[in-house]
């Protein structure tokens, strides 16, 4: 069997074999918070005059933090918001997505986070796939919401910033309310965070309380965050990268987080230079970006110390580029997804530039199967679908039996990645299996081909996607975004040629100079791409 032992490489942890989700067996963290609340009581008793949260000029320390959550929490169960229902939040990076994520987790609601960038369908879909009996929003996002009568299930409606007809002010809700703690069940379901849906509808994954504590957890043992720690939050709140990776990883360990509302480059650059930035996670795009500002040099960014970063390969050429720049930053690999409650492999502090092409080893108490088209193990170093389990593995989606039975087995979600496993622990991802391209027999992965056209001076950044042949089965498309005008379609080729089996080299080239299309959380939309090359 091609299995990581869990825990294997983060050694003096204290693990041990439980049982959880009605049959699931993982490896678990012994000594750990009973839930949510108590981690964050926990938090708040050691730091309460600490600075815990930035946005824009305000700055709260986790006891005026607490504060406010309590009171919200307090208002919304004088509203009847119960224990297990569910209140929907269209919320922006900012102070009142932390403090009404926070009052949830008091009176033992479920937080539905929504994107800020989805659109009315979408909305419709999430608010009355989860039945929420709450919404939560900021007038920037007002247009989108669909019209009252889509959205039977709402009893509440809040408006934080402003007032608007048939909802609350969000002013009402600060004012100090009698705060009940619900004691919940580390298996409680603490948020439900909808999938990006490129497989079909949004189906809602279940974070439990379980899976985010260990989660926050193995991001603070395995990166060594402590108090003072200070992480830029530059993703959205609402995607589990920003959710976790950062928002309950600083909660756990006492840091502060520092609120972009959105991301520009440059911003982050003197953001990062007065807030004294230590940690963050972004995707590759967003270290690209900054690399490419002209004015890089005048940012004093001595005081971060671990870059880490996920959702997409990061090429081969930007890590060496990060490192002529800020060689005392530590690039940390990071590999998961909303199922996996942010990270199931973490690349050891230290090792990223010896094993470039790994996102890294599988974290405390997780296990990972790789297997062929049967299910059936392959040996080390072969590649197959990767299957992942844990603590920090969602127990299914909501109401959605068939999904569960369809992408769970013994306790292992399908990842729907193409990767491999190697006998020293270190997990590779070569493609979505869906994005897998088949030419003539020969299997080509796409980040392969990405990554070798990365390396051209001319190229910002490429998407290799398959378009169907009568006679290959497929061919190989690249679509490019080119920093130099210049660049022709036949100069990418020859540049693949000169590196890359023939049959890897994109024989159609779309050149572009604009960016990529991306979606909320900084992925490449292939699926887009695909439908253009219709």
């Amino acid at each position: 069997m091609t299995e990581a032992p869990p825990g294997a490489p983060w050694p003096g942890l204290d693990l041990r074999s439980e049982r959880h989700y009605g049959g699931r067996v993982f490896s678990c963290h012994a000594d750990r918070p009973r839930n949510l609340l108590a981690m964050l009581d926990e938090t708040v008793a050691r730091h309460a005059a600490d600075e815990a949260l930035v946005a824009g000029a305000r700055r709260l320390s986790y006891g005026e933090l607490d504060r406010l959550a309590r009171n919200v929490a307090g208002n919304l169960a004088a509203r009847g918001i119960a224990p297990g229902e569910r209140v929907a939040l269209l919320l922006g990076n900012g102070v009142a997505f932390v403090v009404y994520a926070l009052a949830c987790l008091r009176i033992g609601a479920v937080a539905v986070p929504l994107g800020a960038r989805l659109k009315a369908p979408e909305l419709d879909h999430a608010i009355n796939d989860c039945a929420a009996a709450a919404l939560v929003y900021e007038g920037e996002y007002a247009g989108s919401l669909p019209p009252p009568a889509a959205l039977p299930t709402l009893r509440l409606r809040v408006l934080v910033d402003g007032t608007a007809p048939g909802a609350e002010p969000g002013s009402a809700f600060l004012e100090p309310a009698p705060c009940p703690s619900h004691a919940a069940q580390e298996e409680d379901t603490a948020f439900i965070l909808y999938t990006s849906g490129t497989t079909g509808r949004p189906k809602g994954a279940l974070l439990t309380h379980l899976g985010i504590i260990h989660s926050a957890m193995n991001f603070a043992s395995c990166l060594g965050l402590g108090p003072g720690e200070r992480a830029i939050l530059a993703v959205p709140a609402s995607h589990v990268t920003g959710l976790v990776a950062v928002l309950f990883a600083m909660l756990r360990c006492g840091g502060c987080t520092i609120m972009m509302r959105a991301f520009q480059a440059r911003d982050f650059l003197a953001l990062a230079a007065a807030e004294r930035l230590t940690y963050t996670i972004m995707v590759p795009a967003q270290y690209a970006l900054c690399l490419m500002q002209p004015d890089l040099a005048g940012f004093d960014l001595a005081a971060w110390r671990i870059g880490a970063f996920g959702g997409a390969p990061m090429q081969e050429a930007t890590i060496a580029a990060l490192a002529r720049t800020w060689p005392d930053l530590v690039l940390v690999n990071g590999y998961g997804a909303t199922e996996t409650t942010s990270p199931a492999a973490l690349m050891p502090p230290g090792l990223n530039t010896a094993h470039p092409d790994s996102v890294g080893q599988i974290v405390p108490g997780g296990a990972v199967r790789v297997v062929d088209e049967a299910g059936t193990d392959v040996a080390p170093g072969e590649a197959g679908e990767i299957w992942i389990k844990g603590a920090m593995v969602v127990p299914g989606y909501w109401r959605r039996p068939t999904a569960d039975a369809a992408e769970f087995t013994d306790g292992y979600w399908h990842s729907g990645d193409i990767g491999s496993l190697d006998a020293a622990g270190f997990l590779r991802v070569f493609d979505r299996k869906k994005d897998m391209i088949n030419r003539a027999g020969y299997k080509v992965y796409s980040a392969e081909v990405e990554n070798v056209l990365a390396h051209h001076p001319g190229i910002i950044e490429a998407a290799i996607v398959g378009v169907p042949d009568p006679v290959l089965g497929e061919r190989v498309k690249a679509f490019v975004a080119r920093r130099d005008p210049g660049l022709t379609a036949d100069a990418v080729r020859r540049f693949c040629a000169a590196r890359l089996a023939d049959y890897k080299v994109p024989e159609i080239v779309v050149l572009v100079d604009a960016e990529l299309p991306r979606n909320a959380n900084g992925k490449l939309q292939k699926a887009l791409l695909r439908r253009m090359s219709g």
